[in-house]
Formats: C-alpha cells, structure tokens, sequence
C-alpha cells in the first residue's frame, strides 16, 4: 500500500491527458454481455498498447517491497524481541520515512528524470533493507533498528507513484487511454499493497521472519533498477519559477490545497489508520491464538477480495458519479470495521473480516484518487497524487504505533477498536462531504490542435 511524488512537471505538460474529465470513466467500462471482463480486458489491452508489457510486470514487482517492508518488518522485530510495541516502532519509523521521503525522492525525481534518481534509490533502498534484517537477527539495540527502518523509509523508490506519472506522460491528449492507465494502475497499487503482506506472511512460515524482507531487498534491486531503466521514463525538467505560465496561460504553481483535496487527504489518512491498526491486530491476534507465522496471510486476504472488488469497478455505469461509489465504499469500510471485536477471537472469525474489509478497500482507494482530478490544477496533479500517498502512509505509520501500544496494554484485541473508530470517522466524513456540488463532474476541453501529431509512441518492449 501496500505503497504511494512531486511530479509537476509531468501532469503540467499533460495539456489533454491531465486535463479534469480525463478519468471520469472511471469504472465505466464498454460492456456487452460480460460486463466485467470486457471492462477489464479493454481497459488492459489500452494500457498495453500505450506502455508495452514488460513495464507492467517491473512496476507491478517493484512496488512490492514498499508493501512487505512495513509488515515484514513488524513480524521480525516482534518475534525476535517479543514485543509486539518494538516492531510496530520500527514499523512506523519505517512508514514514517516513506512518508517524509516520497516527495523528496519525487521532487529529485522530477527535476533529474526517473532513470537516475530511479537508479539510486533502488541500490540505496536494497542495501537499507539488508542492513535492517541483519541488525534485528543480530539483536542490536532498538535505536540500531530503526535507524535503519527510517533509512528504509526515505529512500523507497516510489515505483507506484512514478509509475501513475509515467502513464499519465505517454498518455497526454488521450483521454481513453488516461482513464484505461490509471485504471489498472489503481488496481496494480491496491493489490500490491495488500497482496505483499501475504508473500511474507508465507516466507515467514517457510523460511522464518526475516525471510520477506530479503525478498523485498531482492525486488526492489532487480525490478526497481529495471523499471528506472525502461524507455518509458520521462526526462527531467528544470524546476518552475514561481509566478510562470505554462502553456495554456494558467499560473504552473496554482493553488493546491483547497478544502476538496484537504478532505480526500483526510479521508485516505483514516484509511491508513485503519491499514496499520489491522496489522497490528492480525498480528497480535494470531501471535495469542499460537499461529504467528499465518499474520501475513490472514491480512493477504484484504488483496484477494479488494482484487476482485478492483476489478468490479470496472462495470460500474458511469451514472455513479465518484462521490456515491466513496459514500458506498466508506459504509462498506465501516460495516467490515465492525465485524472485528465480533468474529477476531477466532483464526477463521479473524480472516472472514479481514476478507470483508477487503471489498472496500479498491473501489476506496480508485475513487479517491479519481476525485483528485477533480479538485487541483492540471498541473499540480501529480504532486496532489503523491500527498494522498504520503497521507495514508504517514496515517498508517501513526495507526501502527498506536494500535502497537494499545495491544500491549489492552490485549491482542485492543487495536480493533481503533479500526471501528477510524471507519466510523471516515463514513461520517464521506456522508457529510462527498457530494456532487463539491466534487463536480467537469466538461472535459476539447484537445488542442496539432496534439496527435504529438503523441508518444507505442512504449517498446
């Protein structure tokens, strides 16, 4: 998230691709009869065609790490120091870092291109990483271990956002083909998110706990590395100066944080609240049941189901609108919340809710992201992607560390109730503020003259 920079530059050469409207098929796909595959299938071959394959694949594993490594982490620390408040420390350092790191990366990212900066911090992340199993199995002090978690943190090669950038790049002036990336970029972010949890809850099991994290350091040194490398990644550009124009008259550095985007980044960080405080309880859950191993697995199933959700917003008409798909997805949010102090004593009570609470989580997540569009300047949309990245992150790290010291204090089920309150608070959020005055479904302009004689190639594979 399982993930989540200043990309500016990109989004404000957009002109077409970046423009508001362009993903407001979202979730609207063609349908003849079979509904959510040919949505899905479609939506696919555009974004094929637009990137090439084998991009995909790189960005896909690439963003995996930033996934294991907040999970991977607590799961080690917590088994090889007993406890469960130590590794949710080191986790939401980690998180933390991510949080602080992401725009850094991205703002270097956006002015030196995503090859070199790219390049560096994948080689930086992979040996961070390396560094933190090997201080945990050694069993240096607490403050060596996250020292090397918050090292983890800020230099994540940021494959998902960059990747979000990337798209949007070679898409620009295409409005099917923006909606048809960003679409299965959404749904490549969310399942990596979730889905990592499960790969090192299963190599915890076969391999022991630090047995994720080297995984991690593997995939983001390969698949990092190659996909800074591939031909799709855009160039740097000086930065702007304050004041300038772009090219369609409007101010570049126009104003970002009005009160519409201040309330999806409210409403993604009572996400992360609710991400890290599941965690945490799925771990101390299974730790008191006698199964601590089966903690990445149980969470992974939050990837299976919102996996299968993901794709169903791909059938949705286009009647409803992006702000009924958030009322809709928060009250399912809420619903799953409060199965847990319910059915969470049990292994199988614990995994049913945590596969309920899956269903909510992509069409959440792809919704706000598409209601980003709606709110900033075209060419703030990058940056405005990457806070809502940081917003969940930094929210997830606090959830971390908070539910750490509740499940300390309170027992293995105390974290549970930060996840009913967080969901509670997000559906009474989206309820009073996710109309359709607030966010308005725009007229998308017409392309600008000349632009498909400007539009990037097939991306080679």
């Amino acid at each position: 998230m399982g993930a989540h920079p200043l990309v500016d530059h990109l989004s404000g050469r957009l002109r077409g691709g970046g423009r508001p409207g362009a993903v407001l098929s979202l979730g609207a796909g063609s349908m003849d009869g079979s509904g959510v595959r040919t949505g899905a299938v479609a939506r696919y071959r555009q974004t094929r065609e637009l990137t090439g394959g084998p991009v995909l694949a790189w960005s896909l594993l690439g963003r995996l790490p930033a996934a294991m490594c907040p999970i991977g982490s607590l799961l080690m620390v917590s088994q090889r120091t007993g406890s469960v408040w130590c590794g949710a420390a080191v986790a939401g350092v980690l998180a933390v870092g991510q949080a602080v790191g992401g725009p850094l990366v991205g703002r270097a990212a956006d002015r030196r291109g995503q090859r070199r900066v790219g390049l560096v911090a994948a080689a930086v992340n992979g040996l961070a990483v390396l560094a933190l199993v090997a201080a945990s199995q050694a069993r240096t002090a607490l403050g060596w271990q996250l020292l090397a978690a918050l090292v983890v943190g800020l230099s994540v090669p940021l494959v998902g956002p960059l990747s979000r950038s990337r798209w949007l790049w070679l898409a620009r002036g295409r409005p099917d083909r923006t909606a048809a990336a960003l679409w299965l970029d959404g749904l490549i972010d969310e399942l990596s998110f979730t889905s990592g949890p499960a790969v090192v809850g299963l190599l915890a099991t076969l391999t022991g706990p630090g047995g994720g994290l080297l995984l991690a350091a593997g995939l983001v040194g390969v698949c990092g590395t190659l996909f800074a490398r591939h031909p799709t990644a855009p160039p740097g550009v000086p930065a702007i100066p304050a004041g300038a124009a772009d090219g369609s008259g409007t101010a570049a550095r126009a104003r970002l944080l009005t009160l519409p985007y201040l309330l999806l980044l409210a409403g993604m960080a009572l996400l992360g609240v609710v991400f890290g405080s599941v965690q945490v309880g799925v771990t101390a859950t299974t730790e008191a049941l006698g199964h601590p191993g089966v903690a990445g697995l149980v969470y992974g199933l939050m990837g299976l189901t919102s996996a299968c959700s993901g794709l169903a917003v791909a059938a949705l008409p286009a009647r409803l609108d992006l702000p009924l798909r958030l009322r809709a997805g928060t009250g399912l949010l809420c619903g799953a919340a409060l199965l847990f102090p319910f059915a969470g004593a049990t292994l199988p009570g614990l995994a049913a809710a945590v596969g309920c609470l899956g269903l909510a989580v992509a069409p959440q997540m792809i919704t706000m992201f598409g209601l980003v569009e709606r709110t900033v300047p075209p060419a703030r949309l990058g940056e405005a992607m990457a806070g809502l990245v940081s917003s969940i992150t930094l929210a997830q790290a606090a959830g971390t560390v908070v539910a750490g010291w509740a499940s300390d204090a309170g027992g293995p089920s105390a974290p549970f109730l930060i996840t009913c309150t967080a969901a509670a608070a997000a559906l009474l959020l989206a309820l009073g503020t996710a109309t359709g005055t607030r966010y308005r479904r725009p007229e998308p302009p017409a392309a600008p003259a000349g632009e498909a004689r400007h539009r990037p190639e097939r991306a080679s594979a």
